[in-house]
């Protein structure tokens, strides 16, 4: 394991904790004595997604990781919340025992995750992934969720829509009062 500071290629395991999924290392550079942390995970078999073309593409966590932050951009969720998604994602996709899986049963995964995590990230995502023809097929999703379809708002999820303008009618307007008629 190279320093990450002096690239010297010795260090020494100063300390060793079993993680989520492997193991974490503390470690001192035996040339500039600075402090670093790895992560070992046991190498698991190849799994390829076959995508909607019938190519086949090894999975790639960073790919899945990039297309999740884009989604959940400036979206007030937990620390760790993206990754903790991945990890679940691959376990599950492992757990199957298959070598290939369709790239649409990683994207149901991750949208049924993300429709608890934050309903705005699961729009953006599932806008992308379900490439939705017209704004009505997208307008039918959001009102999906504002009724409830089965997405659980959670501890840190904002409100897709804000109280007030729940009452309102199609155009935004609140409905007349009868002191005000």
């Amino acid at each position: 394991m190279r320093c990450p500071y002096c690239q010297h290629p010795e260090s020494k395991v100063i300390d060793s904790r079993d993680a989520e999924t492997g193991v974490r290392r503390r470690r001192e550079c035996l040339r500039c004595q600075s402090r670093f942390t790895t992560y070992e995970r046991p190498e698991a078999q190849t799994l390829y997604i076959i995508k909607k073309d019938s190519r086949r593409e090894e999975f790639d966590r960073r790919k899945l990781m990039s297309g999740l932050r884009m989604a959940c951009a400036k979206r007030p969720l937990p620390t760790g919340a993206v990754e903790r998604l991945v990890n679940d994602v691959e376990d599950e996709l492992r757990k199957l025992g298959r070598s290939e899986v369709a790239s649409s049963l990683v994207g149901e995964l991750v949208m049924e995750r993300l429709r608890t995590l934050d309903h705005i990230a699961y729009v953006r995502f599932a806008s992308v992934y379900r490439d939705f023809a017209d704004l009505e097929s997208l307008r039918q999703e959001v009102e999906t969720l504002a009724a409830g379809g089965g997405a659980g708002a959670t501890l840190n999820q904002l409100p897709l829509l804000p109280p007030e303008t729940l009452g309102r009618g199609r155009r935004g307007r609140r409905p007349k009062s009868a002191a005000a008629r």
